[in-house]
């Protein structure tokens, strides 16, 4: 790879609680997906993300989840395609409201937490959330992992698709993440996040939690905002990938 796309999950703050260290990260992503007010924002949060996107030339994207705060959108939920439909619309709308008023396009949807993941292995749901996109613009960016879902769901919907890779999270032989209850499934050490994206973008593998090498080719790699370490993994990544001549572009100029 000459170029990739570096994003994180970001606007999660709300309220009185501050999560992540949103501005200093814009310092050094290329793509933001930002929460849309259920499974974390809130319209100040989303306002002050979405400006500060703008000040620092980052490419924006919506982060929708389920409407559950109180477990940070990471649970799951039981509900019709037509459901998440609407959940996803509405939440677009809300986020794009806020684009709009920066002089701003949305870039890429990218789902959070257990409605990614769910959607990930059914085509349902992935298929309800890419009809989403499409009919709120045709012109989004479907931010998912390639050997999902998704990635059939965002074709069939006209959609232009993204693969992405995570630098900070385990992978299983099936390509799948490994669950966040499990041992090892979140990666704190800003080095090793490091060489997994330096192995993918150079070599197009990962190695999985008990050492299998699956092919991984990614444009996008994502770090998460909430992760304790993002900003120190995100400072490595930018400054490994580029000394290793690889530039760092929105993934809207590499697809």
């Amino acid at each position: 790879m000459r170029s990739i796309d570096l994003n994180s999950d970001l606007g999660e703050s709300f309220g009185a609680y501050t999560i992540g260290t949103d501005e200093r990260l814009m310092q050094y992503i290329t793509s933001a997906s930002v929460a849309c007010g259920w499974h974390a924002g809130d319209p100040a949060v989303m306002r002050a993300t979405v400006a500060a996107a703008k000040a620092g030339g980052v490419a924006l994207g919506a982060h929708p989840g389920y409407p559950d705060r109180m477990g940070f959108g990471r649970r799951e939920m039981k509900l019709t395609a037509d459901e998440v439909y609407s959940y996803v619309l509405y939440q677009l709308g809300a986020l794009s409201a806020f684009a709009k008023a920066e002089g701003l396009a949305l870039q890429h949807i990218k789902p959070h937490g257990a409605l990614y993941n769910q959607a990930c292995k059914d085509k349902l749901l992935a298929s309800a959330i890419c009809r989403a996109a499409r009919n709120f613009d045709g012109n989004l960016i479907v931010l998912a992992p390639y050997a999902s879902a998704f990635h059939a769901a965002a074709e069939e919907a006209g959609l232009s698709f993204a693969a992405e890779f995570f630098a900070d999270r385990a992978y299983r032989p099936d390509g799948s993440l490994v669950p966040r209850s499990a041992a090892g499934a979140v990666i704190h050490d800003p080095a090793l996040a490091c060489k997994r994206v330096l192995q993918m973008a150079q070599e197009g593998t990962v190695e999985c939690i008990d050492g299998t090498i699956l092919p991984m080719r990614c444009v996008s790699v994502c770090v998460h905002g909430d992760n304790e370490s993002a900003l120190e993994t995100v400072r490595l990544i930018h400054s490994t990938l580029r000394q290793n001549g690889i530039a760092l572009r929105p993934m809207k100029e590499l697809i």
